[in-house]
């Protein structure tokens, strides 16, 4: 089985035993591309890894979704910014940080195999996914999630071989990101004005939200904004967005071991109990009777 490691609080991390990676270095698929560890960090503060060169078997993408850190490669200090991503390459000493005031957010994958270095040349420097109305960003997530959930299923090949599949597309979403935001795209016209509003509301769940900056985003006011987005939908945009977030939080109940303390704040709630008396009002019952909740 693959050994879970604990420790900030809210860690998922997956390592994989050598025996389980040495088969997949066997394998036709496994052996262009596999996975060694994986993980998210949320809001880790003190987090710190310095590997010398002989340490590094693999490669190492780090993709940084909220605040801040570093990284040391070739005697050159980077600094990362939450919606960037880097990938240390294998074989090379490296070193990198959680900023201490502004400790980031990661989701990171140590992976390898003869398509590997393909994936990761050029990535050697911070590069950017910005948030935009074709950026894709929860999808990616999603497939990361994918993947780590593929993975943490214990050993079984196919399982593993998924991932593996799972991430080529993952990789290949930050390699052609421009291809990758062109596809995912029904057509080249522009967005709607409210599909734009819920797009931004999607990409940025866990952050503090106003009224204001939706409609900064689209370019309106904000009461003619509300009125329209209350017009195609039925709601306000405010009530929509706390749908959305409880829709989240839904699916870190039923696909997560994460406590409520943890979920909420992911949702964009910092107050837990809030969090639970809108989820409560919105769904009927406490998020902790929910999650017992059998579904499907």
């Amino acid at each position: 089985m693959p050994r879970i490691k604990e420790g900030f609080k809210g860690e998922r991390a997956i390592v994989l035993p050598d025996f389980l990676i040495e088969e997949l270095k066997r394998d036709p698929l496994g052996r262009e591309l596999h996975i060694t560890d994986i993980g998210y960090y949320p809001h880790a503060s003190f987090h710190y890894r310095e590997r010398s060169a002989e340490e590094v078997n693999e490669f190492v993408l780090i993709y940084c979704v909220e605040g801040e850190g570093w990284f040391e490669l070739n005697h050159q200090r980077y600094k990362i910014t939450s919606n960037q991503f880097f990938i240390l390459p294998k074989h090379q000493a490296h070193a990198y940080g959680s900023n201490a005031t502004n400790p980031w957010t990661i989701y990171w994958i140590h992976f390898d195999g003869d398509k590997a270095a393909f994936f990761s040349a050029g990535f050697d420097r911070p590069r950017n996914i910005t948030p935009e109305a074709h950026s894709r960003i929860k999808e990616r997530l999603t497939l990361f999630e994918e993947i780590y959930s593929s993975i943490s299923s214990g050993y079984n090949k196919n399982y593993m071989l998924y991932a593996t599949t799972s991430l080529f597309h993952f990789l290949g979403s930050m390699k052609f990101i421009g291809e990758y935001r062109d596809c995912g795209s029904m057509n080249n016209s522009r967005k709607d004005v409210v599909q734009l509003a819920i797009h931004y509301m999607k990409e940025n769940l866990n952050k503090k939200i106003r009224l204001t900056d939706i409609a900064r985003e689209v370019k309106l006011s904000a009461s003619y904004f509300s009125n329209l987005f209350e017009e195609k939908t039925g709601s306000s945009p405010l009530r929509y967005l706390n749908y959305l977030r409880i829709q989240e939080a839904c699916h870190y109940l039923d696909f997560t071991d994460m406590k409520i303390s943890q979920i909420s704040p992911l949702v964009g709630y910092e107050d837990s109990l809030y969090f639970s008396r809108l989820f409560t009002k919105t769904m009927g019952i406490p998020p902790s009777e929910y999650k017992a909740k059998k579904k499907g």
